[in-house]
């Protein structure tokens, strides 16, 4: 049984010592079944995932480790069927083996052999970003209702507060009317931030339409260059085949012109440089929540700066209302972020390194016209 085992932990035939041993090192659940689903080979990552031994899992069908209906057969279908890989992100798996866990599932066809297909779960890393995403969201929204009440509770009375103190300068001696000046002066900062805030309590639907993304990282270009971002280098990386977006084009410049502000008050003095790129990726699909439907989000804008990262501390709540890395900044910023990309249904996430870091968003293309001869 012991070569039996050491048979089944083998990866398919012609890979160097030297892939064998990463997919053995390999941190992630790698699988590869066949053509009636039963399990070829699994790693390390695998029998640790299953919690089952290589002779037990030796030839398993993968219907008698995961729920028959488990999005992950459909994903294995679709590569069958279109021979690329596929990826969907925040898939549910809840078995009495493994309990409840939010995954990414990545599909992809095993070169000649057209049947095989290698699965590789992520019960880390992108699922929980996704999962952050909804937090995201969730944030995003409870500022909405902050900015409601703010309006009402806060600004009407902030007026007041500034006539009487306009009043009492009127008669006030020097001395005094710093004191009255300084009462002016805040009520009127907090006013411009809950005017900030208002963009969060529109609650109408979005106007959408196909958009060109080049078009608006363009304009945003521009606008950067010629005002916050004067010093700063930018390379531009398109897809030039990429297709439209179905957005709303003045929300996206909005979005997309704070993550660059970010990404040039992050980028050096000196040596500045932001890498804005598009790119079209096979099969992301978004699993939403309550429902069994998918969101196809293959569109790709990404926002890069060569700056010394986020701090480790923030990360977790980037997103969240006012938490700011800069010293006079409100925190409105990514919130307002998070919720435009929310509200077109598409993804945010990044990567940060003390080397730079990266925005990504993932957006749904626009549905396409079938016009009738």
């Amino acid at each position: 049984m012991a070569t039996f085992s050491a048979a089944f932990r083998r990866p398919p035939a012609g890979l160097a010592p030297e892939a064998q041993a990463i997919l053995a090192a390999l941190p992630d659940p790698v699988l590869v079944v066949d053509g009636q689903d039963r399990l070829r080979y699994a790693n390390i990552a695998a029998e640790a995932f299953f919690d089952t031994g290589a002779m037990t899992l030796m030839g398993l069908s993968l219907r008698e480790l995961l729920p028959g209906d488990s999005p992950v057969f459909a994903l294995i279908d679709s590569v069958r069927v279109g021979g690329h890989s596929v990826s969907e992100y925040g898939v549910g798996i809840d078995t009495p083996r493994l309990g409840a866990r939010l995954l990414t599932v990545q599909a992809a066809p095993l070169g000649e052999e057209h049947d095989h297909v290698v699965v590789t779960l992520q019960g880390r890393s992108i699922a929980d970003k996704i999962d952050r995403q909804l937090t995201h969201r969730n944030a995003a929204r409870s500022v909405t209702a902050m900015a409601s009440m703010l309006a009402h509770e806060v600004k009407n009375p902030l007026s007041g507060i500034r006539g009487a103190a306009q009043l009492l300068e009127q008669n006030a001696t020097t001395a005094d009317r710093e004191l009255t000046r300084l009462i002016c002066d805040e009520a009127d900062r907090i006013c411009a931030l809950v005017d900030r805030m208002d963009v969060f309590s529109d609650r109408r639907p979005l106007e959408r339409a196909p958009i060109n993304i080049h078009e608006v990282l363009e304009r945003v270009r521009r606008a950067a260059q010629s005002g916050f971002a004067r010093t700063i280098r930018f390379i531009e990386d398109y897809d030039p085949s990429l297709p439209a977006i179905d957005g709303n084009r003045d929300l996206l410049i909005q979005a997309f012109l704070n993550l660059v502000k970010n990404a040039a008050e992050a980028a050096p003095a000196e040596g500045g440089e932001i890498v804005l790129s598009t790119q079209y990726q096979h099969g992301i699909r978004l699993a939403v929540a309550g429902s069994d439907s998918r969101v196809h989000l293959p569109l790709v804008v990404s926002v890069t700066d060569n700056g010394e990262g986020i701090p480790e501390d923030l990360r977790n709540h980037l997103f969240d209302p006012f938490v700011s890395t800069k010293h006079n900044g409100t925190g409105l910023g990514l919130a307002l972020v998070a919720k435009v990309v929310g509200d077109h249904g598409g993804v945010i996430e990044f990567e940060s390194t003390p080397r730079g870091t990266v925005f990504r968003v993932y957006l749904p293309m626009a549905p396409r016209v079938v016009t009738k001869s």
